[in-house]
């Protein structure tokens, strides 16, 4: 291979590379993005604020509770914030009367699924999916509770897991394979079937693949993983620690 040819290669290789830069506007603000950046990162980078439950910055995007929902215009329907690409030129609304009934619908038939009863909940006060229905006027449900009979785990000498009140987020899937490396977590069945579960299907306490290292426990939003022995003030949740492992190893987040 000539110098010329080695210039060439590198040369398209860096323009294969390169992002473009977008321009488009959220909820009629002016805003630039890289090609490769969602609705949601955006937002958050201008201060926007969209809700979210299943995000997590330094974890990948799944779009699993739809809470984040936006409008483009000229769209006639809602598109997640965290797996939506912005686009050149489009015009999106965070915040309309049609999206705010819509999240609460959603976080409504979330509240319905499981048991998620806050007065009687260890996480009261501390709870992402608590704090949503206060961030989104949600004064109560208009659904019937499930009341899944579900069982607790507490097979683990020093984490328990309660179904009832998973919200099937992933985020423990999620940390536990990109953070960890173990990927003891996954789920099993479909629908309102749905289960995280550790393994295939056994008890936490036998897991094989489990390091302890409760990540897991750390990025849960409810209640759904807790540490034992620890009090309601305890379980603040610190997830700092998550874009910062992805920064310092290079993760390629494509």
């Amino acid at each position: 291979m000539t110098a010329a040819d080695a210039f060439s290669r590198k040369k398209s290789n860096t323009e294969a590379r390169s992002v473009r830069i977008l321009t488009f506007k959220i909820d009629d603000r002016d805003v630039s993005a890289r090609e490769d950046e969602t609705i949601l990162a955006v937002a958050r980078q201008n201060n926007i604020y969209i809700p979210t439950l299943c995000h997590l910055d330094g974890l990948s995007e799944r779009g699993a509770c739809r809470l984040c929902i936006v409008e483009i215009k000229g769209s006639p329907k809602l598109v997640p914030a965290c797996v939506t690409r912005g686009r050149e030129g489009i015009e999106v609304i965070t915040n309309s009367e049609r999206i705010a009934d819509y999240r609460r619908k959603i976080l409504e038939l979330i509240f319905t699924e499981r048991n998620h009863v806050c007065s009687v909940c260890v996480s009261n006060g501390h709870c992402e999916l608590q704090q949503l229905a206060v961030n989104l006027g949600m004064t109560h449900v208009h659904y019937d509770y499930l009341y899944p009979r579900l069982a607790i785990d507490a097979s683990h000498e020093r984490f328990s897991l309660d179904h009832d009140r998973c919200v099937l987020c992933l985020r423990c899937v999620r940390v536990c394979d990109e953070i960890e490396g173990a990927h003891t977590w996954d789920v099993m069945k479909r629908g309102i079937n749905s289960r995280v579960i550790t393994d295939l299907n056994q008890p936490w306490g036998s897991s094989s693949t489990c390091t302890g290292c409760g990540k897991c426990v750390q990025v849960c939003p409810t209640g759904a993983l807790s540490e034992k022995g620890k009090s309601v003030a305890e379980m603040v949740k610190r997830r700092q620690f998550l874009p910062y492992l992805q920064l310092m190893r290079g993760v390629d987040r494509e």
